[in-house]
This record gives structure tokens, C-alpha cells and sequence, in this order.
């Protein structure tokens, strides 16, 4: 049950919680330091300190933070001479905000050349009147409807259309090894289980691929 929060909150956004690449551990990590004062240590020993993942963990889970964006961590040298390095954490990932503030992109222009003006563009002669596209082949054939019918003599039969074009071709085998239409019809609408039938066109495949006839004797 999620109840509001008036005070002592600190709001993470889903991009974050949600992150479909970052780790458990770093999805924690990162909620922690945002949840931290400005100027908090988050240094790899400072971290470890607080909880028992331990070193390795958290470095492992400093660097995904750093990879996806939510935390910098640049070098700067100070006035002493030493290098040390400053963790930035970013509650939104930094290519986020760089797509966000960036303006957009303008083609440069060469000062010390000029271009040549483009050649005019040469015209290119339209038919009058564009052929259409060829009409659509009738993907109707006497297979076709006869698996399409099979359902006059069982509804259980029922195919859709692009089950019917599948098994076309078997149907179409079996017509040119000279076996009659109702004989095939009679083949696969014969004998059929008392139970409901789940998948009608696996069934009829199976029949049609294990009771092929051969073909006729050459006369």
C-alpha cells in the first residue's frame, strides 16, 4: 500500500528504479546518494563504511552508475599540487540532459570556400497516365475449397484462411495422384475423435501427409 510522503522523501524516478540494465546493487547505491545533503562523501571506502556489500560491490556498482550516466567522476587538481577525485550524482542520466540542452545541430559554413551553384535539375518526362499495380492472383483453387467446405460436413472443421492456403498443397497432391475430391473429403472427414477438436488443421495434416496414396500405375 503506498501512502504520500510530507516530509523527509526524496523523489527517484522510474527511469532509475525501473532501469532495465543497472543492477539491484547499483539501483540501491544510487537512490542512497541521491537521497544524500549536497557535499556528503561518496567515495568507494566512505560507502563501504555504511553498508556490508563491501568494496568490490560497491566500486563494481560505482562504475555501472558511471556508465549509464547517473554519476561523474572527474580528476581535478588542487592548489597543492594533489589530484583528487570529485563525485558528481546526476538524478537523471547526463545523456538525457545533454539531448535536453543541446541545441540544434547547424550545417558550418566554409569561410575560404564557395560553393558552386547546383546544376538545375534535369526534368524527367511522366507518363500520363501510370499503370496500376497487377490485380492480386485468385487464390482460390479446388483444394483450397475443399478444405474450405470440410466445415459443411463437421463445424468441428473450421479453418481459418491462412490454414486453408497451408494445406493447399497437400490437398492439391493428393487430387493429382487421381484420388476423387470426395474421396478426399470422405478421407479427412471420416472416423474423426468423439472429444472436441483443438486444432483441426494440425489433424488434417497429419492425415493428409501419413495416408498419401501413390500415384497411379502408368497405364
Amino acid at each position: 500500500m503506498n501512502e504520500p510522503h510530507y516530509d523527509n522523501f526524496t523523489v527517484v524516478g522510474n527511469h532509475l528504479a525501473q532501469h532495465p540494465e543497472l543492477s539491484l546493487t547499483a539501483i540501491g547505491l544510487a537512490t542512497h546518494i541521491q537521497s544524500l545533503p549536497e557535499g556528503t562523501p561518496i567515495g568507494i571506502k566512505a560507502l563501504a563504511a555504511k553498508f556490508r556489500e563491501g568494496e568490490i560491490r560497491i566500486a563494481a556498482a560505482l562504475r555501472e552508475l558511471e556508465e549509464h550516466g547517473y554519476l561523474a567522476r572527474p580528476r581535478e587538481r588542487l592548489q597543492s599540487g594533489q589530484v583528487r577525485t570529485r563525485a558528481i550524482s546526476y538524478n537523471k542520466p547526463r545523456s538525457a540532459l545533454r539531448a535536453a540542452a543541446a541545441p540544434p545541430a547547424e550545417p558550418e559554413a566554409d569561410p575560404g570556400t564557395v560553393s558552386a551553384p547546383a546544376p538545375p535539375p534535369t526534368p524527367v518526362a511522366v507518363p500520363a497516365s501510370a499503370p496500376g499495380p497487377p490485380p492480386a492472383p485468385d487464390r482460390r483453387t479446388p483444394a483450397a475449397d475443399l478444405l474450405a467446405g470440410l466445415r459443411a460436413h463437421d463445424p468441428r472443421l473450421l479453418l481459418a484462411e491462412r490454414d486453408v492456403h497451408r494445406l493447399a498443397p497437400a490437398v492439391t497432391e493428393w487430387l493429382e495422384r487421381g484420388v476423387p475430391p470426395t474421396a478426399v473429403t470422405h478421407m479427412l472427414t471420416s472416423g474423426l475423435p468423439q472429444d472436441p477438436i483443438k486444432h483441426p488443421a494440425a489433424l488434417l495434416s497429419h492425415r493428409l501427409a501419413t495416408q498419401l496414396p501413390p500415384h497411379l500405375p502408368a497405364p
